[in-house]
């Protein structure tokens, strides 16, 4: 088994590390690098991970490097580890906002690179994670990063950096989107006269019924979106009610609005 190194040990990290080791990789070949003692406490105990406050000796032998590490801080911790991390070591990066070409800057242009965009959905093995590797990230390679994000979700390679910056859009902001449409949802079924709880349930489970209707079935979304619209009906109403109000211009604003601050992010943090 390959020697899988994570610099940083945060919530995101963690619930990458606890999707391999349910999905059998082994908790000794996963170390991982963080400053403090309680995390390092808390790492080894519900994983059963190595763990170390040392970046530069942890990544001196390990065939993945995952940077989990908040945008702000990555250039300062790669170039600590440029000259510690093997060659034979692919980088793997989980923040947004850092090119491969700033990468590269820091790190060399022979460094096997993947960007990685996983969502928070990652904490209950749900996530969806959008994967792009550079040229000298070879076949098997790709394969341990790709099982490493199918622990925790769907993933999917993208064939371009670019659309790293739609993926964000899509799944990596996508979360907060259904969050506030099921904070409005339970507020307004409060109004209608809904315990609050009550509310939250129907809500929430009802968005999690159309979501695996729609991974699960051959139909498109549209298709099953007619299929419970009767003509005449409250669904049609209520969907005329957000034709009305130009939903759709609602959301290709904001998503596109996600997509420019990506795009403002690579270059704020561009080496």
């Amino acid at each position: 088994m390959s020697s899988i190194v994570f610099i940083g040990g945060g919530n995101m990290a963690s619930c990458i590390i606890g999707g391999m080791v349910a999905e059998g990789f082994e908790p000794t070949d996963i170390l991982v690098s963080v400053p403090t003692q309680v995390s390092r406490e808390r790492l080894k105990a519900d994983f059963g991970v190595l763990v170390t406050d040392n970046n530069r000796s942890a990544v001196a032998d390990a065939d993945v490097v995952v940077l989990a590490v908040k945008p702000k801080i990555m250039q300062s911790v790669v170039l600590e580890l440029a000259t510690a991390i093997p060659t034979k070591a692919v980088v793997v990066s989980v923040a947004a906002g850092i090119s491969i070409e700033s990468m590269h800057a820091w790190l060399g242009d022979s460094t096997a690179i993947v960007r990685a965009m996983p969502n928070t959905p990652s904490l209950v093995r749900a996530g969806a994670t959008g994967l792009y590797a550079n040229q000298k990230t070879n076949a098997s390679q790709q394969k341990i990063v790709r099982a490493m994000f199918e622990a925790v979700g769907y993933c999917c390679w993208v064939d371009t950096e670019a659309q790293i910056n739609a993926v964000i859009a899509v799944s990596g902001s996508g979360p907060a989107y259904f969050f506030r449409i099921l904070e409005i949802m339970q507020l307004v079924g409060q109004e209608l006269g809904l315990p609050k709880d009550v509310a939250r349930q129907l809500a929430s489970q009802t968005a999690l019924g159309a979501a695996q209707m729609a991974k699960n079935s051959d139909l498109s979304p549209a298709q099953l979106r007619k299929q419970v619209t009767s003509p005449g009906g409250t669904t049609e109403r209520a969907l005329s009610s957000f034709q009305d109000d130009n939903l759709d211009a609602i959301f290709r604003k904001a998503m596109n609005s996600a997509v420019a601050q990506a795009e403002q992010m690579s270059k704020d943090f561009s080496a």
